[in-house]
C-alpha cells in the first residue's frame, strides 16, 4: 500500500509500506493492505510504519526514528488521515 506523509513544509515521506499505525482521537489504530476506506482526525503521538526497502530523504531523516530494520516512527502533534484504494495520505504537523 502507498503511504504519503505531508506536513506544512513538505512531503516528508512517499513510498510503499506494509503496515501503518496512527494515534487516533479514540486511541491508536492500524491499517493493513486492503483496509476499508477511512478518514480520521489524529492526535499527538507517533505515526508508525513498516515496510521493506523504505528510504527516507536525507533532508527529513532527523524527523524520523528508525526502530528495528524495517520500522519507522514519526512524532506528530495533530493531523488528518485518509485511506482509500490502498493509498494513505496523512496531513500532519
Amino acid at each position: 500500500m502507498k503511504l504519503e506523509i505531508v506536513s506544512p513544509e513538505a512531503t516528508l515521506f512517499s513510498g510503499e509500506v506494509t503496515t501503518v499505525s496512527v494515534p487516533g482521537i479514540k486511541g491508536e489504530f492500524q491499517m493493513l493492505n486492503n483496509h476499508a476506506p477511512i478518514v480520521s482526525i489524529l492526535t499527538k503521538g507517533d505515526v508508525k510504519f513498516t515496510g521493506t526497502n523504505i528510504t527516507i530523504e536525507e533532508a527529513f531523516n532527523s524527523k524520523f526514528q528508525q526502530v528495528g530494520k524495517d520500522t519507522f516512527h514519526l512524532p506528530i502533534n495533530a493531523g488528518v488521515i485518509e485511506l482509500n484504494d490502498n493509498k494513505i495520505i496523512i496531513l500532519a504537523n
